[in-house]
């Protein structure tokens, strides 16, 4: 009983297909998408039909089939056998033989592990040949290049809208599918990226983090478009400021 126990838990950890989060720009990240990509397809095409993929036991998403499929998050392998999901599962909960002596978090492999420990160290060794920004991964450069290149290689099907983030454009897929999974906890109100919460929670706190260098007015919220903005108190056009100076 206990055996299935830690089987159950070890399984419950890894039967995730990869979250929206708004800063996963990593390059592992990217592989693990087209890992499912292509798992997908390739269970698609063996049985004729499309696949449900299992998030947890009590949630899947509808595709108009009967079959489920159960990915892991390790590495982005899809399976649609149950036990043979668990028995992959095993694998990556046994296999953590590196651990950071900061954090104890456990890594399969040594390179990993080194990846890691940049982010305790401070360590940014990858720098853009364009500007002088540095990047502690080199996965987090080549995201970062493309904001001088243009590259856009990910498209939503639903719209042909196209981003330089596959983490951009999960949250893009968020209005198509109406998910609103960041609430607010002092009130009631959902929202689709976790930007927009954090920005909704200084009506709550009063933290107004952008400022007018010419006027010292402050402000909630960070204007996107840089170029045309213009202050409300003192008619200066600057960089960064606020779409509302005032905000209720």
């Amino acid at each position: 009983m206990s055996n299935q126990l830690d089987l159950k838990q070890e399984t419950d950890t890894l039967m995730e297909i990869p979250t929206y989060k708004e800063d996963e720009n990593s390059e592992a990240d990217l592989n693990n998408q087209q890992r499912f990509n292509k798992e997908e397809k390739l269970s698609s095409i063996r049985s004729g039909k499309h696949s449900r993929i299992i998030t947890n036991p009590s949630e899947y998403m509808e595709t108009g089939s009967d079959e489920r499929c159960y990915i892991c998050k390790e590495c982005g392998k899809s399976f649609c056998n149950k036990s043979l999901f668990r028995i992959h599962a095993r694998i990556h909960a046994e296999d953590k033989r590196f651990s950071c002596k900061e954090c104890e978090k456990g890594f399969s492999h040594r390179s990993n592990l080194k990846k890691h420990m940049r982010t305790h160290t401070g360590e940014k060794p990858f720098s853009c040949k364009e500007c002088s920004k540095s990047f502690n991964q080199i996965s987090t450069l080549k995201t970062h290049m493309r904001t001088h290149t243009g590259e856009m290689p990910f498209s939503c099907k639903e719209c042909k809208k196209s981003f330089n983030q596959i983490s951009n454009l999960k949250s893009h897929m968020r209005t198509h599918t109406g998910e609103k999974p960041f609430s607010c906890k002092e009130g009631k109100k959902s929202f689709n990226q976790i930007s927009y919460l954090k920005t909704h929670m200084r009506t709550h706190t009063g933290e107004k983090p952008f400022s007018c260098k010419d006027c010292n007015s402050s402000f909630r919220k960070r204007q996107l478009d840089k170029s045309n903005t213009v202050c409300r108190h003192c008619f200066t056009k600057i960089a960064y400021a606020a779409v509302k100076h005032l905000i209720c």
